[in-house]
This record gives C-alpha cells, sequence and structure tokens, in this order.
C-alpha cells in the first residue's frame, strides 16, 4: 500500500524529534519493509514524505512469457533483448538474475551492454537498462530459463537473491589479422569453407574460431570469396585456433581436494583420476583478476584468476591464436620433419610429420620468424606477434578444455572420455587419434585423422574439429619454460646436451651460444617445486600444480639438470601422457620433441 504522511515542522525540542524518529521506525516495523524514501526540505518548515511500497523493474521481451520465462530447447542457441525500465515514481537500484539448470549458458554483448553487479545498479525514475543476452543449452533436454529483477534503495547495496544466478561472461570478440581467413567446416562436403561472420564461432557448443592463412597466389583469391567458398588444404599453409580471455577458478567438492566441479558434465564426484569441470568465464582486455582460483563448490563461487598468459610483457591481450597441431616444416619429407635449421618455414597442418630434433633456441627463432619483415604468411610484423609457445600459454586450452566451453562440456562424450584422446602416432603425424583416452596399449599408429568425427575429433581440445590438436601424445612438446633460479638462466645439462643459448649447466659451469630473447618470450621458474617455482609462491595458471596428476597424467618439473619444459607427453607414455602432462628436458635435438607455435595481436 502507497501512503504520504505530511509532517509540518515547528521549532520541535529533541525529545520531540525522538518521538518522531520512533513512531515512524515503529510504523516502518508494523507494515512490513520494502522500501522507504525520505525526503525533506532544507528549511525548518516544510514537508517530510514517507513512501512504503515495493519497488520492482517492469522486464520487457517479446522472447518471454507473462512470467518472464522461456523454453530453451536441447542443444539450442537463441539471441533476446531485455529491457528493464524503472517506473517507481523514484530513482532505485535494481540488480539483474536468471535461474536455469546447469549447462544453460547466458552470457551478453560486451561492445553494447555492462551487467549489472549482485549490489545492483541505479536506473533513474523512468530510466531503462536493455541487455542483449545469448542462451546456449548445451544440456540433453529442453529447460525453463526464468529472469527477473530485485529492487531497492538507490543509495543502499542490494542483497542479491539466494539460488539466482548473474550474468557473468561475455561473448568473446574474436580479433583477427587481415590475412588471416575465417573458416568453418562443412561436413557435407568434408572440408573447410570460408566463415559468414554469423556463423564462424560458437565456445557454448564447443566451436572455437578457427582461421588460416593460405599460400601467396591465392590469398587475394580468398580474401575477396564470399562466405562457403571452399579452401582447400593444398592451399592452407597454417591453422590456428582462438582462445579468448577469460578469468577461472577451480572448485572442491569435497573442501580439500581441488579436482574441479561434478556440475551436470559427471555422473560422479570429481578425482584425480577423472576430474570435473573448472569454472571460466571470458572477460573484457581492461579487466584483471588475481584471485587464488579455489572455491568449495557447496560455498560461494570467488577466487576468479585471469592467467598470466593473458598478459605479453607490459600489454594485456584480448586473447591469443594457437597453432592448431603441432608444427611442421615447409619440408615435412626432411629427415625428422625439419630438423635444427632455420632454413625452413613453419606450417601447421593435419596429417603430416611434425617438426622434431629441433633445439629449443632455434623453436624460438623460428617462432618469430612468422612475422618477420617479407615473412610469406602476409602477417604483419608492427601489429602481431608470433612466438613459440610459454608454458603458461600452454595452461590456457588446457584450462579453457576442462570448462563447459571444452571437452568436458560436450555431451557426446561420457565418462572417462571426457578426457581428451591421445595420440599414439610412431611417427608424430599430427592430428592423430587413438580413439580413446591415453592407455598402455602398444598398437602404434595413426587410428584415426583429425577429422573422423568422435573418434578423431576427440583428440582435441573441444571434442570436435574445431579444438586443439596433438595435446595428448604426439611428440613431446617443447615449450619455453626455463629453471633460472635467482634469475642465473639455464641452457642445458651439458656441453653436448643444451638448448643452444648461452648460459648455465648442470655442474654450474658456462656454455656459449645465441643470446636469449626479451624475457617476455618465457617463464622463467625459480625453483623445482611447483608451490615455490613463481618467485617463491605457487605457479597458479600455469597448469602445474593446480592440475598435477589430473587424467593420471605423469609431471616432473624443470631441474638444474633437465632445465626445459616440456607437454603433453609422447606417444607410446602410455597414461602418463594428456593435456595436463609436464615434464622436463635439456632442450637439445631429440628425435621425439616438436613445438606449437602461438600469435599474439596488438
Amino acid at each position: 500500500m502507497l501512503g504520504r504522511i505530511k509532517y509540518q515542522w515547528k521549532k520541535l525540542k529533541k525529545s520531540n524529534y525522538i518521538m518522531l524518529v520512533g513512531i515512524i521506525s515503529l510504523f516502518l516495523i508494523v507494515g512490513g519493509f520494502s522500501y522507504a524514501l525520505f525526503t525533506s526540505s532544507t528549511e525548518r518548515r516544510g514537508s517530510l514524505n514517507i513512501v512504503t511500497g515495493e519497488i520492482a523493474a517492469t522486464i520487457e521481451s517479446e522472447s518471454l512469457d507473462n512470467n518472464h520465462s522461456m523454453i530453451i530447447k536441447s542443444g539450442e542457441s537463441k539471441e533476446i533483448v531485455i529491457t528493464l525500465k524503472n517506473e517507481n515514481g523514484q530513482d532505485a537500484k535494481f540488480n539483474f538474475w536468471y535461474e536455469v539448470a546447469e549447462g544453460v549458458n547466458v552470457s551478453y554483448d560486451s561492445t553494447k551492454d555492462e551487467p549489472m553487479g549482485e549490489e545492483g545498479e541505479v536506473i533513474r525514475n523512468n530510466g531503462v537498462k536493455t541487455y542483449r543476452l545469448k542462451i546456449a543449452n548445451n544440456t540433453d533436454k529442453d529447460e525453463v530459463i526464468t529472469f527477473g529483477s530485485n529492487g531497492g534503495l538507490y543509495n543502499k547495496k542490494l542483497t542479491f537473491p539466494s539460488g539466482k544466478k548473474i550474468v557473468e561472461g561475455i561473448i568473446p570478440v574474436v580479433d583477427t589479422e587481415a590475412n588471416m581467413i575465417k573458416v568453418v567446416w562443412n561436413e557435407s562436403s568434408n572440408t573447410w569453407e570460408k566463415a559468414d561472420n554469423h556463423n564462424w564461432y560458437d565456445y557454448d557448443f564447443g566451436k572455437w574460431a578457427n582461421a588460416v592463412t593460405v599460400t601467396s597466389t591465392t590469398r587475394s583469391k580468398y580474401q575477396s570469396a564470399t562466405g562457403g567458398t571452399p579452401v582447400p588444404m593444398s592451399d592452407i599453409e597454417t591453422m590456428w585456433v582462438y582462445v579468448p580471455r577469460y578469468s577461472y577458478t577451480i572448485g572442491s567438492e569435497d573442501g580439500e581436494n581441488y579436482y574441479g566441479k561434478k556440475g551436470v558434465y559427471l555422473s560422479s564426484a570429481p578425482t584425480q583420476a577423472l576430474p570435473g569441470e573448472i569454472d571460466v568465464k571470458f572477460i573484457k582486455k581492461s579487466e584483471k583478476e588475481l584471485g587464488s582460483a579455489q572455491y568449495k563448490v557447496a560455498e560461494k563461487r570467488s577466487g576468479w584468476r585471469t592467467p598470466d598468459a593473458f598478459t605479453f610483457g607490459t600489454e594485456e591481450l584480448s586473447g591469443i591464436w594457437i597453432g592448431k597441431f603441432e608444427t611442421s616444416s615447409s619440408n615435412p619429407s626432411a629427415t625428422n620433419g625439419g630438423g635444427n635449421v632455420t632454413t625452413l618455414d613453419a606450417m601447421i597442418k593435419p596429417n603430416v610429420t611434425s617438426w622434431r630434433a629441433i633445439q629449443t633456441s632455434t623453436i624460438a627463432e623460428i617462432g618469430r620468424n612468422l612475422t618477420k619483415n617479407g615473412n610469406r604468411y602476409g602477417f604483419s610484423t608492427d601489429k602481431l606477434n608470433s612466438h613459440a609457445m610459454k608454458n603458461s600459454e600452454w595452461a590456457l586450452p588446457a584450462y579453457l578444455s576442462q570448462s563447459k566451453y571444452g571437452k568436458i562440456g560436450n555431451k557426446n562424450y561420457t565418462g572417462v572420455n571426457k578426457e581428451i584422446y591421445q595420440s599414439k602416432s610412431s611417427e608424430c603425424i599430427t592430428g592423430c587419434s587413438y580413439g580413446s583416452p591415453s592407455n598402455g596399449n602398444t598398437n602404434y599408429g595413426c587410428q584415426y585423422t583429425y577429422d573422423k568425427n568422435l573418434s578423431g575429433t576427440g583428440a582435441s581440445t573441444t571434442g570436435t574439429i574445431y579444438g586443439i590438436y596433438d595435446m595428448s601424445g604426439g611428440a613431446w612438446e617443447y615449450v619455453m619454460g626455463n629453471y633460472a633460479p635467482k634469475g642465473e638462466k639455464h641452457s642445458g645439462m651439458n656441453t653436448a646436451y643444451h638448448s643452444g643459448y648461452e648460459g648455465l649447466l648442470s655442474d654450474g659451469s658456462s656454455v656459449a651460444g645465441k643470446s636469449w630473447l626479451e624475457d617476455k618470450y618465457y617463464d622463467f621458474y625459480t625453483s623445482s617445486d611447483s608451490l615455490t617455482a613463481c618467485n617463491e609462491k605457487e605457479c597458479i595458471a600455469h597448469a602445474l600444480n593446480e592440475t598435477a596428476g589430473w587424467y593420471g597424467d605423469n609431471t616432473l618439473m624443470v631441474t638444474v639438470q633437465f632445465p626445459w619444459a616440456v607437454r603433453g607427453g609422447y606417444g607410446n607414455d602410455g597414461s602418463g601422457s594428456g593435456i595436463f602432462y609436464f615434464g622436463a628436458t635439456r632442450g637439445y635435438i631429440d628425435l621425439s620433441e616438436s613445438f606449437r607455435l602461438v600469435l599474439s595481436k596488438s
């Protein structure tokens, strides 16, 4: 009930004023507090207005029924517009929430909207707040989603309703390079084709953004081509997958072991052998969170962390492009796919031998060559940075694969098959899949190619053809992670087994060699204990201690004898290989070790 009580002010004594406040307080207690607004003139004689009632936003959307609800079908994605109006006659504060089962994702367009926080946002009298939302249902059944708003005093914090969800994530905006061709997979013709902007990617359904570079003789053809134009593999030279900027946090179901949350993607409690979902939310370039990256599932989610790899030197990144496969060379038929040379160019393609038998110093040089002046790919030299993948950058697709946007969120895989399938290719053929998680079987070979649905695509980070491959088995992959206690970089083990860089050896002596690149191209670890390896602190967001032993993957931190990090495991590593595998070696020429490349855009 709305009421208005008018008091004429006189020269009240202090006792009369206290009595008046007491009467007003009693009125509010008896009447039930929805909200109260007090206004008074600055003069001693005037009026005092008290308005009581319920503050509520008017919610309007063509997509919702009278209960502010809608049905989102299994496997469906919809974009809707919701408008909140303040028609209460007063400025007020509101927050915005939705209610739906786990597995239904709601995100907003960050280029147009800014979500309200849990404590609310002021909407002026007769003001309007508009949301452009994407709703994606990646569950096995139709779900009802309901929207609502909680209102209150404009100058007070709001309590967020228990059991409701706040719009946290954003629809990621993928940042391309001018000469990259956006591509999608045509299942009917079994080929890649140029994408239209509207169907290029959808992270809610494991469709990470893919782009390619083509030969210089065909580049103008594909740049001017319309969407749907086939892009055959014979014209492709490099293939890339985009990982948008995100924050993550890892849940614990028992309050002790942080193996992720059960959610809707597992049928049993998460364990080290079968870990659960990592919570991920996409964020804008201007955001950076530095939480503990852990929370107890039974409590309110907290501890969001933005991975270090989204900061490149002093620059914040909106995302990074990662080579879709292990790197191969412009002469894949060469011994070991290339060898320890810089005279070949990097290629990133499926169904070829990966580039191996190469020192880490040579790998770093190859990585920088992609964007040097006159490069064959058409890459900009001023806006794009190419380099060999760092250890912290490996963690980016690893964590994302274990989120609702990756393979664990793919409903086509259940139980142990949530793990990324292993490559057991003894010849280190890129994109191969054994058709099952890592295991001790010794039937080495390329059982399934990358484009074989489920059996082959199960070896990607999404379980679809749009993910990143060769992250479990295949060749070991050198990453730019180096043992450097007290800032002293280690080149290798001895004069026969080292990286080619100048630096220390395991016996304390030094070796001459190439100069190191700028520090931003490496992760340097100060100890052999992942709990203290990042300047006497735990290395958060490096896929080390946080995810150690997940899926039974082997772990070995860099040491004075083995100062260079490797990831993914080898094809014959059995159940020890996997995306959370980390090991250490000497940075030298090894027939079983390859590498991966990364692009970051200014």
